[in-house]
Order: structure tokens, then sequence, then C-alpha cells
């Protein structure tokens, strides 16, 4: 009696999930631009075996916070999510003094469809994913930015940046040496 079920293959490199690192954010938030630096590291390291996932955490203090965090789900929507974070990021003290006008015109210097993302502003078409993310961060101890959770360790980038991206190579390899 033959076995007509296929053979158990092991899945090739790029089909394997990645490991996912959660990187909770406000791009009003000075320490978020520094630690850009790691997220860029990092990503170049594991290339498409480590997801880096922005989830939105602003904060009260930060009046832009909560715009800017529905402008970079706009921009998600439009294919350029990082782009658009590290172009704001880069220039938080804009931020600060343009507001909405500003998020607008960094969409509109990526290429994105700059009226969309007016329209997303004001329709506020992405606020239910900011107070999800936000509620989450909330439920799971996040109380600054940045902070990272990956392989359900959370590491809070509020306090100090020092030696994180260490402790975050150390886990990503643990859970990728675990997958096989």
């Amino acid at each position: 009696m033959s076995d007509s079920s296929p053979a158990a293959v092991p899945a090739p490199e790029s089909a394997r999930p990645a490991v996912v690192l959660d990187v909770w954010c406000e791009l009003q938030c000075p320490d978020c631009r520094t630690a850009l630096a790691d997220v860029r590291a990092l990503r170049e390291r594991y290339g498409d075996r480590l997801e880096p996932r922005l989830r939105h955490f602003p904060l009260e203090k930060h009046r832009h916070a909560f715009a800017a965090a529905q402008a970079a789900e706009e921009a998600a929507e439009q294919g350029r999510g990082w782009p658009y974070v590290e172009a704001v990021l880069a220039r938080v003290g804009e931020l600060e003094r343009g507001g909405e006008p500003f998020l607008v015109e960094v969409a509109r210097e990526l290429g994105l469809d700059s009226e969309e993302f007016d329209t997303a502003l004001i329709d506020g078409r992405h606020i239910l994913i900011v107070d999800a993310d936000q509620a989450e961060g909330k439920a799971i101890g996040v109380t600054g930015t940045p902070t990272y959770v990956i392989g359900g360790e959370r590491l809070d980038g509020g306090k100090s940046q020092e030696g994180l991206r260490e402790r975050i190579e150390e886990i990503a390899d643990r859970l990728l040496a675990e997958q096989g």
C-alpha cells in the first residue's frame, strides 16, 4: 500500500516564520529616534529572519504623537511604513513645531498620496489600530518608549538603550536556533 501524501520536506529558509520584534514607539520621542540605529542594525544582521513590527504608544506629553501614529499607519497602508517612521523620527523637532501639516509634508516628500494622508488624519480611519496598540502596550507593562518585546521578553529602552541591541540579538539568536 503506497502513501500518496506528500513527503515532509523542510520549509525553505525564506518560508520559515520570522522572529517578531515588536517595537513600541512614539514618533515624537527623541529616544525612539536614537533607537532607530539599533533597529536598522538588527534588520541588516537578520534580514527577513527578523520582523520588526511598529507598535504605537503615543505619550500624552507629546501633543502630535497620536496624529503621527495614525500617519504612520497610513504610510504603511501605502507601502512605506518604515521609511515614513524613519523620516519623521529624523525630524522630531519639526514635528513639534509643524504638527499635522508637517506629517502630510513628509508623506509628500516620500512620494506618498499626501491628499489621502490628509484625509486619513481628518477621518480617523487608523484610530482603532493606534488605540489597540496602546491598550495592548499598557496591558503588557509598556510605560515608555522605545520598548521592545521579543520572545515574550519586554525590554525597556525608555530608561536606557545601553546593551539593548545585544540583548535582542541574544534572544533572536536563541529563537532562530530553536526553529532549526
